[in-house]
C-alpha cells in the first residue's frame, strides 16, 4: 500500500469523512429531494440489521416503500424488523436470513425472489472485515466471498428482475478506504504475503467500485452508482477497527449521515438524472483515485476480474 496514497487519504478523511465534513456538505443539500411517496416500489437492502443498512432502511420504510431486508441473523434481524415497523408505522417489511459470504446461498436466495417477488431499487451494503484471513465453507476468503463475490452475484442474478420495472437502481455502499489500493487481481484471495484486514476490505470496495462501472456500461436500462458513507459510528466499525474507532469516536457520523446518500440515491429523482456508474460522496459524484496516486488499473485487468467472479459464480451456481 502507497504511503503516498495513505497519508493524502488521511487527510482528505479527517476534513471530508467526519461529522464536520457531512454537516459542511449538508449545508448544500436540497431538502425536498427526499419528500418522495415510495408506496408501490420495492427496496432490498443487505446488512440491513444495524448501522448503515438499518438506517437507510428505515428511511425508506417511513416513506411507505416495501423493505426486504437481507441479514445473517435472524434474531437481530427481527429485533431490526421491530423497530423500524414501529418507528415507520409500514407493516411492508420482510426479512430474509441470506449469509452473503455463502455464494451458494446467494443465488438460492436471488433466484427463488426473483421468481416471487418485484424489485425496484437494490442497496448492496452487507459488508465484513475479517481481520485474521479466514476461509468460507466453500473455501474462499471470507472478505472477498462476503464484500466482492456475494455483491457480484446477487446482482447479476436480480439484474433480469430489476430490468422489469420502472426506474431501477442499484447502489453499492463502497468505502473511501478503497482510494489506498489499485486493483489486484493477481491475489483476489490474499493469499501472498502478510494478510492485512483493512487492505482486503479497501481491496474489495475497489473491486465494487469497479464492477458498478462496468455493470453501469453493460445495463444501460438500470442507474448503478457507488458511494462511500463516510466515516460513522457504526457497529461493524466499533468491532472491526476498535483503535479507530476509540481514536475517532467525537469526529464520526451517525448512522443516518452515512446512510443519507445511501437513501438519495434509491429514492430521489435528482440521484437518477447523474450518470450511471458514479461514485458518490455526500450526495455529488466525486473522484475514483487520488491525485498523482498511480491507483488506475487497465481495461484489461478489469476483465479479468468480471472473468475470474463469473467463473467463481457459475461453480457455485444450484
Amino acid at each position: 500500500m502507497s504511503f503516498y496514497r495513505n497519508t493524502v487519504w488521511l487527510v482528505k478523511g479527517l476534513q471530508e469523512y467526519t461529522k464536520s465534513g457531512y454537516e459542511a456538505a449538508a449545508k448544500h443539500f436540497v431538502p425536498a429531494d427526499l419528500d418522495v411517496n415510495l408506496n408501490g416500489r420495492s427496496f432490498m437492502v443487505t446488512g440491513a440489521n444495524s448501522g448503515i443498512g438499518k438506517a437507510a432502511a428505515q428511511e425508506i420504510a417511513k416513506r411507505g416503500g416495501t423493505v426486504h431486508m437481507v441479514c445473517r441473523n435472524k434474531g437481530r434481524a427481527e429485533a431490526a424488523k421491530g423497530e423500524i415497523v414501529e418507528s415507520s408505522k409500514n407493516e411492508n417489511v420482510h426479512v430474509h436470513i441470506v449469509d452473503m459470504s455463502s455464494a451458494r446461498q446467494v443465488w438460492e436466495f436471488a433466484q427463488s425472489f426473483s421468481q416471487n417477488n418485484t424489485l425496484h431499487v437494490l442497496i448492496n451494503n452487507a459488508g465484513c472485515m475479517v481481520n485474521q484471513r479466514e476461509l468460507t465453507e466453500e473455501g474462499l476468503e471470507k472478505n472477498f466471498a462476503t464484500n466482492t463475490l456475494g455483491t457480484y452475484i446477487l446482482t447479476t442474478a436480480l439484474i433480469p428482475a430489476l430490468k422489469k420495472v420502472e426506474d431501477p437502481r442499484v447502489i453499492t455502499v463502497s468505502s473511501g478506504g478503497m482510494l489506498t489500493q489499485k486493483l489486484d487481481v493477481d491475489d483476489l484471495q490474499f493469499e501472498k504475503g502478510t494478510f492485512d484486514g483493512t487492505m482486503a476490505y479497501a481491496q474489495n470496495k475497489r473491486q465494487q467500485v469497479i464492477l458498478t462501472e462496468r455493470w453501469a456500461a453493460q445495463h444501460k436500462e438500470i442507474h448503478f452508482s457507488s458511494m462511500h458513507p463516510g466515516w460513522a459510528d457504526t457497529p461493524a466499525v466499533q468491532t472491526s477497527m476498535p483503535s479507530f474507532h476509540a481514536r475517532m469516536k467525537s469526529k464520526l457520523r451517525t448512522e443516518a449521515m452515512g446512510a443519507d446518500t445511501v437513501v438519495w440515491l434509491a429514492i430521489s429523482a435528482a440521484a437518477a438524472k447523474q450518470p450511471s456508474g458514479l461514485f458518490f460522496q455526500d450526495r455529488k459524484g466525486v473522484a475514483t483515485h487520488l491525485p498523482l496516486a498511480s491507483s488506475r488499473s487497465t481495461p484489461q485487468e478489469e476483465e479479468k476480474l468480471l472473468a475470474a467472479l463469473d467463473e467463481f459464480a457459475q461453480k457455485f451456481k444450484p
